[in-house]
């Protein structure tokens, strides 16, 4: 197999093209659709590279792999799917994530029964790409939805594990559980010491090069918060007190309202325009709960 890796900085997101070389069939993993919130404006550069590297390669895209739905990057799947015919894959907990979120956004007339996409996905499916069999890993924590895309030495791990050095992803979304992210990173340590954790983001500091992966035995020995040796009890109180520190993703409110649709714009109003929603001064959990009074 081979695997190019393109690096979208604005979100610190990574974008992976999974390719069998010798019978040309691809997928990309986690594309990115650049938006700038303050324009409203889409930029498809970035995902013109991924695509352009595809076509120089003579590759036939068949799958677009969501490792979630993500909270600070458009996704470009959608866009993908209507370029090259490539069908959409992603968590079966997609559904759950619409529920919280169409209610968040009143958007009553968008489907939750994942329909936007193309293949839902469970533990222990297999994606047939070429000569290559990807197995599903559901590895919740982050989201609910979240899975891992295993393939020969590879992993494609979504939000679980950053690079050592910073750590792992929140877990105080809607769905987010830092006791199930935990147990989901000693699923991808228990992986062969070798295997390679691609990345979905990386936030380096200033000077530094964004990297893309780890081997499983680099973030056994150092990552800052789940070594071999650190417990249960103390990842959950290290994730929960850092997470009460951050704010919300810059893009958090145009994201989700496109990735539940699998990388769709809302439909269009009577105008022919497309409107994405911000809440007024209402809380995400006030939102999720309903109760607006």
């Amino acid at each position: 197999m081979k695997i190019t890796s393109f690096y979208e900085p604005q979100s610190g997101t990574w974008t992976h093209l999974l390719a069998d070389p010798i019978d040309r069939k691809a997928a990309v993993i986690d594309p990115v659709w650049v938006f700038d919130p303050a324009s409203g404006r889409v930029d498809t550069a970035f995902i013109e590279r991924v695509l352009e590297e595809a076509g120089k390669a003579e590759y036939k895209i068949e799958w677009v792999l969501e490792t979630h739905a993500h909270a600070d990057h458009l996704t470009a799947a959608n866009l993908i799917r209507q370029r090259t015919g490539a069908k959409i894959a992603c968590g079966a907990g997609i559904c759950e994530v619409q529920r919280n979120f169409t209610r968040v956004f009143n958007m009553n007339d968008t489907p939750t029964d994942g329909s936007q996409f193309d293949r839902l996905l469970l533990e222990g499916d297999v994606i047939g790409l070429g000569r290559l069999n990807i197995h599903v890993m559901e590895t919740p924590g982050h989201t609910g939805d979240g899975v891992t895309y295993r393939v020969g030495d590879a992993a494609f791990i979504g939000d679980t594990l950053f690079y050592p050095t910073r750590g792992t992803a929140r877990c105080d979304f809607p769905g987010g559980s830092a006791g199930q992210l935990y147990d989901s990173i000693r699923r991808l340590y228990e992986l062969p010491a070798e295997t390679r954790l691609f990345l979905c983001y990386d936030y380096p500091d200033k000077g530094e090069q964004p990297l893309s992966q780890v081997t499983v035995a680099e973030s056994l020995a150092g990552n800052i918060h789940i070594s071999a040796e650190t417990s249960r009890d103390e990842f959950i109180d290290l994730r929960t007190r850092r997470d009460e520190q951050l704010g919300l993703p810059r893009l958090i409110w145009p994201s989700l309202q496109v990735n539940i649709r699998a990388g769709a714009a809302p439909e269009p109003e009577s105008n022919g325009i497309s409107y994405l929603r911000i809440p007024f001064d209402r809380s995400v959990a006030e939102l999720i709960k309903g109760d607006l009074k």
